[in-house]
């Protein structure tokens, strides 16, 4: 069968083109830890590069859906929106694609062309890399805390192991809320003996300090940047994230103190 030839049914396939290209660079963005603000810009810089006329947007924690207009045309779209994480790097490539795309003179085609390859060769740091750097930090904050010198390694180590594991863990799809408790479990107790192991004084803030790998800091701040946006649905979608991931974080750290004998 051949394609209609109907003016209004060409426009608007070609709206779909537009709202689901856009759809894409959106989720993206979501899932790279945009907040709301910067997600609704960048998919409306985008359309408007297109040439639409009217943008509206609905974000939720799991889809996107925008509503595109040219003219009496409209048509409107969703996509489902996977984990949320953290990736800044990825995050500024999409916003820098959508201010060209912006400008005009970017096809549908390149601008998804663009984005899979964007996903597919913006730069990484080795899975071991970080979780050297994220052990690190964690000592760090211990010190600030009051984590004696003893300790030092055996937070670092604590630490680092347990980002590695999150991140095979995370990465074969095991729910986070679950990866929390885990990983609590996993650093706190193995903080815990490292640090009883070497003699330190503060076998408690070593434990505390081996799972701050786990506080969501970036979705904290989203939360009440969407909220404060004026997007109070999906800040407190993400705040109930944060609560929830804090809540199986402590209990993965009640389970390790247990063990271990250790006294809050």
């Amino acid at each position: 069968m051949e394609p209609s030839s109907d003016p209004v049914v060409v426009r608007h396939r070609e709206l779909e083109r537009f709202a689901n290209a856009t759809l894409k660079a959106g989720r993206i963005l979501m899932e790279c830890g945009a907040s709301v603000h910067v997600v609704h810009e960048g998919m409306t810089m985008i359309a408007r590069g297109f040439g639409v006329e009217g943008v509206g947007i609905r974000s939720g924690y799991a889809s996107l859906a925008i509503t595109v207009t040219a003219g009496d045309n409209t048509i409107t779209r969703m996509i489902s929106v996977g984990r949320h994480a953290v990736n800044h790097r990825l995050d500024q490539a999409v916003r820098a694609l959508a201010v060209r795309v912006s400008k005009g003179g970017m096809t549908v085609e390149e601008t998804e062309t663009e984005l899979v390859r964007l996903a597919r060769e913006t730069p990484r740091h080795a899975p071991w890399f970080v979780a050297l750097a994220v052990g690190l930090a964690c000592t760090a904050f211990g010190r600030l805390f009051g984590v004696d010198w003893a300790a030092f390694l055996p937070v670092w180590a604590a630490g680092g192991i347990g980002q590695y594991i999150r991140h095979q863990l995370l990465h074969r799809g095991v729910n986070v809320f679950i990866v929390a408790g885990t990983i609590a479990f996993i650093a706190a107790t193995l903080g815990g003996l490292g640090a009883m192991a070497v003699g330190s004084k503060t076998i408690n803030l070593a434990m505390m300090a081996s799972i701050l790998l786990l506080v969501p800091g970036v979705p904290a701040t989203n939360a009440q940047t969407d909220i404060m946006d004026g997007y109070p649905t999906m800040g407190s979608a993400r705040a109930v994230t944060v609560l929830m991931i804090m809540v199986f974080a402590a209990t993965g750290v009640w389970l390790a103190e247990a063990l271990l004998g250790v006294r809050a």
